[in-house]
């Protein structure tokens, strides 16, 4: 009456209305309390909807194995995997079976059945059949338990060719439940093209050899300049079973695109012969040089046939550079100067030509700022993807890869699901196996999209892919092999593919690039490091007699510290850029002047020597030494204020470079002493060192000068009286000569042997 009473409108007394309400909180206290301490138990007052949504997600079905991923006629498919019951009672009377279907209509489909979860009836197919079933009499909680299910494809409800789903569902009892019902499921998708469409796919894979920089600035001081790794992490990805060994071997027999970054290559080629591995504060001899060799030969065999496209040297980071980098002075010459270095070095390595006509920016983001910088370096054609470069029009179909943007720039357009559909883990089977399905599930429905119409599309997985996600992605490519509904070209084809005139082709704005992307890229702080470092060796290169022995190593260094490998790396970045400047720093120190103490001068004029000292292997020249006084009035340095002398240092040795002085006046100088290269940019400290003038004065000179007369006097008169005592003596000898008379008089008597008396004066 209640009831009747709402319905017609009529209002219940608060009398009633206070009965009504104290019934519904009487029959709902049990059931609030019910939930607060049994939420997982199965209270058959909860409703169908309830228990369906409950009920499917007890066990939890693991698909590792649907073989073969797209089937044709007269095989048998296999589908394996694991169940584990997730609820809190034991499962009994439990069955698995296999449901295929529905037929799914598009890409969209696809997307849709991959995103639901849980047991929905009317939409999930009905089972294949009872004798294709695995029973499974009890599965207590918490336990797992494999099952396998094979079926010969002809007893599948396949019909016309396309995508279907196709699902492993587990049927059973709980001791909550009074009849059986779908306790877990687990959905995948059934390719299902038995004979070669007529018009197919082309289709597009590029795999990617990029790794992070290993290889520092520092070089050993032999001939051969022994390279110097950071660490030697790149030995463990080479290694059987590392990262960048299962990329060549399992790409070695799939027909891609090859993408490298000629750094990993140069790296690489650097270990095949001595190299040296930072370990603290010294370096210990690399010893991995078997495998460096081997998987360089492996490489070489694996891209003979195959198309490769050689990024810039160290894979600079694009974005950065547009939205950071681009206003520092200099950044640009560093990306074209890695463009130039990455054909030689590809050629000189694996003997072969590249392309170098490509860039690639982070996950395909562009805007107008990323593609000037990219095509600034020389590439006229930039890899976007599909959810930077979004279709606005309202086309059916997924268009070809190739979009004219402008400017003779191609955009090569990745599809973003085919691209993103490795990217999770991959070391788990049922993930594996799931994204392949998935994989192979979107080739098919994209080209049943438009059957009469041959488009050309590309998939650009992630840069550096795993080994589980490598395996995963070669599978994929696999299962595509027999060409039934694509066939495979290289990027330079899909690039030169007729564009579909109603494709987007309109780059984003700046303000469309993902916050995600922009919050990793590198600061300007880290541009301006760069340019202090490029300025320093430049100052430094100059005075060298070997110059390339710095300018190689310093410049590739330089391009690793603006690659994209930094991302998300923001502080080991930051130190690898401390690490080149300070190491530069280090050499630059080695030629400097040696610390002169005050000299002092005694007189009008002297001689100043200054030592330049090299530590350097290597000789250097190109140098200037200046000394400048800055008392000209006091002292004079090779008649005016300043003086300078050219410096030319052999490898590990001093040069003295002396400089005249005149002093004018007593007192204190302070002199500077300062290295210039031959444009006059200063190299090095400046050093001061002080000069005292202690200047004679023209009264002392006098003395000194009337001394010297007085002595030169006495020994002339010293010199006259000893050859006139000779004469005297040989006169009045036997058979001397007679005494003339015109010889003077000696003013002293003959020598005799006696002593002298007191008093008496001897000249000597």
């Amino acid at each position: 009456m209640a009831e009747a009473a709402d319905t017609l409108g009529m209002r219940p007394s608060p009398a009633r209305r206070w009965i009504r309400r104290t019934a519904a909180l009487a029959l709902g206290a049990p059931l609030f309390a019910g939930l607060l301490t049994a939420p997982g138990a199965n209270a058959t007052s909860a409703g169908p909807v309830a228990k369906a949504a409950t009920g499917s997600r007890t066990v939890d079905v693991a698909l590792d194995t649907i073989a073969p991923s797209a089937p044709v006629e007269g095989d048998t498919l296999t589908v394996s995997g694991t169940l584990t019951n997730r609820g809190s009672t034991t499962i009994r009377e439990g069955t698995v079976d296999l449901r295929v279907g529905p037929h799914l209509s598009g890409r969209t489909s696809v997307d849709a059945s991959a995103a639901r979860t849980g047991y929905v009836p009317g939409v999930d197919a009905t089972t294949v059949g009872d004798e294709y079933t695995v029973k499974i009499p009890v599965l207590r909680k918490g336990v797992s338990q494999d099952f396998s299910l094979d079926v010969p494809v002809d007893k599948l409800p396949l019909d016309d060719a396309g995508v279907y789903q196709l699902g492993v569902s587990v049927t059973g009892q709980t001791s909550g439940s009074t009849y059986p019902q779908v306790l877990g499921i687990q959905r995948s998708f059934l390719p299902w093209q038995p004979e070669s469409s007529g018009t197919k796919t082309k289709m597009t894979y590029l795999w990617p050899l990029i790794a992070s920089a290993h290889v520092t600035a520092e070089t050993g001081s032999d001939e051969q300049q022994t390279p110097v790794f950071a660490d030697d992490g790149l030995a463990d990805e080479l290694a059987p079973g590392g990262r960048l060994e299962q990329l060549v071997s399992l790409g070695s027999d799939l027909p891609v695109t090859w993408v490298i970054d000629p750094d990993l290559l140069a790296s690489v080629d650097a270990m095949t012969q001595s190299y040296q591995v930072k370990s603290g504060t010294t370096t210990v001899a690399g010893t991995h040089q078997a495998v460096a060799k081997e998987w360089l030969s492996a490489l070489q065999r694996a891209v003979e046939k195959g198309k490769v496209i050689a990024l810039p040297f160290a894979d600079p980071d694009l974005a950065s550079i547009a939205h950071r980098g681009k206003n520092v002075s200099g950044t640009l010459s560093h990306l074209q100067t890695a463009t130039e270095v990455a054909s030689t070095t590809v050629e000189s390595i694996l003997h072969t030509t590249p392309s170098t006509d490509f860039a690639w920016p982070v996950d395909g983001a562009i805007d107008a700022s990323i593609v000037d910088v990219a095509t600034s370096a020389g590439a006229h054609n930039v890899i976007t993807r599909s959810d930077s470069l979004k279709e606005t029009g309202n086309l059916a179909y997924t268009p070809s890869a190739a979009r004219p943007i402008g400017g003779g720039t191609t955009a090569v357009v990745a599809d973003h699901r085919l691209s993103t559909a490795f990217t999770g883990d991959m070391a788990g089977a049922e993930s594996s196996t799931l994204a392949v399905q998935n994989f192979l599930a979107q080739t098919l429905a994209l080209t049943r999209q438009d059957e009469d119409n041959e488009r050309s599309i590309v998939v650009a997985p992630q840069r550096t892919p795993t080994a589980s996600q490598a395996q995963t992605m070669a599978r994929a490519v696999r299962a595509l092999a027999d060409d039934r509904w694509t066939r495979s070209v290289d990027l330079v084809a899909a690039a030169d593919a007729k564009p579909d005139a109603e494709a987007t082709a309109r780059v984003p704005s700046a303000g469309a690039y993902p916050k995600r992307l922009r919050s990793q890229e590198l600061p300007t702080q880290a541009f301006q490091d760069i340019r202090t470092t490029q300025d320093s060796l430049h100052r430094f290169q100059v005075i060298l007699t070997q110059p390339e022995r710095v300018v190689t190593p310093f410049g590739n260094a330089i391009n690793r510290s603006m690659s994209t490998s930094w991302r998300g790396r923001a502080l080991e970045a930051q130190q690898y850029r401390d690490s080149v400047r300070t190491y530069l720093q280090g050499l630059t120190d080695q030629v400097q002047l040696i610390p002169k103490s005050d000299v002092t001068l005694s007189g009008r004029s002297a001689t100043l020597p200054v030592t330049v000292q090299n530590k350097l292997l290597q000789g250097v020249d190109h140098l200037v030494l200046r000394l400048t006084s800055d008392n000209r009035t006091r002292l004079k340095l090779n008649d005016g204020a300043s003086a300078s002398m050219p410096v030319e240092v052999a490898g590990g040795h001093s040069q003295s470079v002396k400089f005249d002085a005149a002093a004018n006046a007593n007192g204190q100088v302070q002199i500077k002493a300062r290295l210039f290269t031959e444009n006059g940019t200063p190299y090095g400290e400046e050093m001061t060192f002080t000069v005292k003038v202690s200047e004679v004065t023209p009264t002392v000179l006098l003395v000194i000068a009337g001394g010297l007369l007085l002595l030169v006097l006495a020994g002339i008169r010293m010199y006259t009286h000893r050859k006139r005592s000779v004469a005297s003596d040989t006169a009045g000898g036997d058979g001397g000569e007679p005494e003339q008379p015109s010889d003077p008089t000696p003013d002293t008597g003959p020598e005799s042997g006696k002593p002298s008396g007191a008093g008496e004066k001897v000249d000597r």
